[in-house]
């Protein structure tokens, strides 16, 4: 086990924060907002060249000083802290004549401020330090709050992106109480309550706009009218604090709509965005489209909230991925692509990832999140330090720098490194006590205890807040995954699908090649060598939670200008492929339950196969008993041969072409199969037809046919096999009548699959910065078109369950009834 004082760089003594804060308290650059470690100077605004949107958290108020006051008193400079909050009583002013950010004067100024009271409170109740601390920085942060107000002056309560601090009626001016009079106190909460009514008609109005179909927020709003402007949907940049704020507003503040709301969102996440290991963005209208093809650095946080949610299995898939991009990057990129590599290559120090390494360590103990920490203290070391502190990197790439070092770097970096490796005598508070704020800023729970102002009038309906479905206690990780192993193999597979390093391009064709590399007829997306000439190509491959696989061209992200044409002409190809494929459309097929109780009444709608048995030439179909193959996947010999012969085998799909399956089966003397979906809540009735071609190969060695069920479909299936043992079934182009239980026909042979998918194709030949990702044309061999509705429905997970349900009840009384006509008889 690490322990603190083992790692260099990082101990108690002199915690690399630490000393940064000594350096930036010096003459380098208090008092500033900022440190700039390779000039060693202080960032004012206004006195450097402008960086746009970044400068907007710079209000000319000592921001590193006032964002890092906790930490100082995690790191156990008890002195140091006392001093910094006398420099922030005595030197910091808050009415400057500059437009600032909300957020992130909220966040950093607002929430350091309050963090700083915290200890201060907590030192001063212990007897030993701030004995003279009479809630001066609680003031100072109700000032602040104040100062922040006019920008929610908006139609939709909403708050403008900016304000200037300046602004603020003179009635709303804040001094110092001398005592706890009765005017000051009224005072006091009638400014709590007006900050609250504020905050929560925004929460408020956020929810009633959210996708009713899909539970999804967009990203970015109009603060008047309330119409989305990026109807864009993920869990980074711009939305991430949004889901933050729901689950720690209901810790800290005990409202249970708070958790209600943030476990319907939090549903609708893990159904559409959420793609294991990968979190994607989505259209909130649209939610089974990904809207892009890389992710942010911010989303880094999610694992963090999901272990503090209760959902661990996915938090440590998604973080083993992020951690396997730092080692190969040696930092998580701002953006990066969905096979790993750099979209946007800076990095300015975020912290996020170490804040999900710090939750999922508390969470299972397990030290391997202790080695992941000490390879980001490492990397820091090697790499961003410089000597007057810590640089972001310009290129991760290159390992190049960049003269910045955000407040946010010292407030939350190493205080989650410094709780990561602490023991329990390494802290002078108990942090148990406390919950971390965006900021990583500590705020006392104890405040869930404390009287609140009621609640605004909520409108909205209880059906809406059904959470009949989710927990209202965190589930007990070591007795839902007792196995110690648990973790490592939920990691095992995520390691090995990320390279251990960054390849670099190497150009294999010469300019001038008119016939780009890859055709579109020959294109097989199970094919690592085609994979790779697609992504020189700038194409990338997403495959959808319905099965489907997507392509999309980035031409910018093409290896060189030839090979985004070659990408541009394999596109047009696949269109026109698409094009022709959808004129030999196949129907559906029927697969019928004829076997006793049902007769029939039962029929199932399939997919077709491109290869083996055509049933539309089959007057009689094929008739038989099912029985589940084993190996379920079909992808290797069966080992249940003997009772698969002269039956219909279903099987699973996945791990391999749907022609091997169908060889396999086969070859056991199988006269038929099914191949049910593997992806939980699909049905024929929200998704297109689904239909398998062959493996690329010639497949008129098989002679049987093969249909494929959606997910409720199949388990329909599967449940009637559970209760009556004995099911049979016809598999056919059409629904026979359902008087099916006397006329025995023969066996016919059946035909072969192979897995295939819809593909989609999007060209896009812009800049990454502005992406919008829609699907215009279906292509794949004999892929039906369905154009995607306005609004998508909602899948159920439980509707089948449900359904299933309740047809076997039918059955049952059906049975019981027709039994009870032979007794009387």
């Amino acid at each position: 086990t690490l322990h603190l004082r083992a790692i260099p760089g990082l101990n108690p003594g002199c915690i690399t924060s630490g000393c940064d804060w000594e350096s930036h308290r010096a003459d380098h650059a208090y008092p500033a907002d900022e440190l700039m470690p390779l000039t060693c100077r202080g960032r004012v605004r206004g006195q450097e060249p402008s960086r746009g949107d970044v400068d907007d958290a710079l209000g000319k108020f000592s921001l590193t000083l006032i964002d890092t006051l906790d930490t100082l008193v995690l790191l156990n400079k008890t002195t140091e802290f006392e001093e910094a909050v006398r420099r922030v009583l005595r030197d910091v002013r808050l009415d400057n004549d500059i437009v600032v950010s909300v957020f992130e004067t909220n966040i950093r100024v607002l929430g350091g401020l309050l963090g700083g009271h915290s200890m201060a409170v907590m030192l001063k109740d212990t007897g030993y330090h701030m004995q003279w601390y009479q809630d001066e920085l609680l003031h100072m942060a109700k000032d602040v709050g104040l100062r922040l107000l006019p920008a929610f002056n908006t139609s939709s309560g909403l708050p403008y992106p900016r304000v200037s601090p300046q602004t603020i009626h003179k009635a709303t001016a804040v001094g110092i109480c001398p005592d706890h009079t009765h005017s000051c106190l009224h005072t006091h909460t009638a400014t709590v309550f007006r900050s609250l009514v504020h905050a929560r008609r925004a929460l408020d109005f956020l929810w009633e706009k959210r996708q009713r179909n899909s539970n999804l927020v967009g990203t970015t709003i109009n603060i008047h009218s309330g119409e989305w402007v990026r109807r864009d949907s993920g869990v980074g940049a711009g939305i991430d604090s949004y889901y933050e704020y729901l689950l720690k507003a209901y810790i800290l503040l005990g409202d249970d709509l708070f958790l209600q709301r943030f476990n319907i969102h939090y549903a609708s996440i893990m159904k559409y965005i959420s793609q294991p290991p990968l979190l994607l963005d989505v259209h909130i209208h649209k939610p089974l489209l990904p809207a892009r093809t890389w992710m942010d650095s911010l989303l880094a946080f999610f694992p963090g909230l999901q272990v503090l949610k209760g959902d661990i299995r996915p938090a440590i898939e998604t973080h083993e991925m992020l951690y396997q991009v730092t080692k190969k990057h040696n930092f998580l990129p701002e953006a990066f692509t969905t096979d790993f590599r750099v979209h946007w290559a800076q990095h300015p120090l975020r912290p996020e990832f170490a804040e999900s390494t710090y939750f999922l360590y508390k969470a299972t103990k397990d030290p391997y999140y202790l080695e992941v920490g000490r390879t980001v203290l490492d990397n820091l070391n090697r790499f961003a330090r410089v000597p007057c502190g810590f640089a972001a990197m310009k290129d991760v790439r290159t390992g190049s720098h960049e003269d910045r070092m955000d407040s946010f770097f010292l407030a939350e970096m190493f205080k989650y490194l410094f709780l990561l490796f602490a023991e329990e005598e390494d802290l002078t508070f108990n942090v148990e006590d406390y919950i971390f704020t965006t900021e990583a800023h500590l705020l006392p729970l104890s405040l869930s205890t404390a009287p609140h102002a009621p609640s605004p009038a909520n409108t909205t309906s209880e059906e809406e807040l059904d959470d009949s479905n989710f927990d209202w206690t965190c589930p007990n990780t070591r007795l839902l995954f007792p196995d110690p192993a648990f973790p490592r193999n939920l990691r095992d597979p995520i390691r090995s699908a990320v390279d251990k390093s960054c390849p670099r391009p190497a150009i294999h064709r010469e300019p001038g090649m008119g016939r780009p590399p890859l055709r579109a007829q020959d294109f097989m997306a199970n094919n690592p060598d085609h994979l790779e000439l697609l992504r020189r190509m700038g194409v990338s491959l997403i495959h959808l939670k319905d099965g489907r696989v997507q392509l999309v061209q980035h031409a910018t992200q093409a290896v060189s200008a030839v090979a985004a044409e070659d990408g541009m002409r394999f596109m047009q190809e696949m269109m026109e492929l698409s094009s022709q494929q959808q004129k030999e459309q196949l129907p559906p097929r029927a697969v019928q339950i004829v076997s006793h109780p049902f007769f029939g009444r039962v029929v199932l709608t399939s997919g077709p196969a491109q290869f083996g048995t055509d049933l539309s030439k089959s007057i009689t179909g094929v008739r038989g008993f099912v029985t589940v193959a084993e190996p379920y996947s079909g992808c290797a010999e069966l080992s249940n041969a003997a009772f698969v012969q002269g039956r219909i085998a279903l099987l699973q799909r996945g791990q391999c072409m749907f022609a091997e399956k169908a060889r396999h089966i086969m070859k056991a003397g199988a006269i038929g199969g099914i191949v049910i979906d593997d992806n939980e809540g699909s049905s024929s009735d929200t998704a297109p037809l689904f239909q398998m071609a062959g493996d690329g190969r010639n497949t008129d060695d098989v002679t049987l046919p093969l249909l494929f069920l959606f997910y409720k479909e199949g388990n329909i299936l599967l449940e009637a096999l559970k209760e009556y043992r004995e099911v049979e079934v016809l598999l056919s182009d059409k629904e026979e009548e359902e008087d099916c239980s006397t006329d025995q026909t023969s066996p016919v042979p059946a035909a072969t699959l192979d897995q295939s998918h819809v593909r989609t194709v999007e060209q896009d030949e812009s800049a990454p910065h502005n992406e919008e990702v829609t699907p215009e044309e279906d292509v794949g061999p004999a892929i039906k078109r369905n154009p995607e509705p306005e609004e998508e429905p909602e899948v159920d997970k439980d509707s089948s369950r449900k359904s299933v349900e309740a047809m076997m009840a039918d059955w049952r009384e059906d049975l019981e009834a027709f039994q009870q006509m032979e007794d009387e008889l």
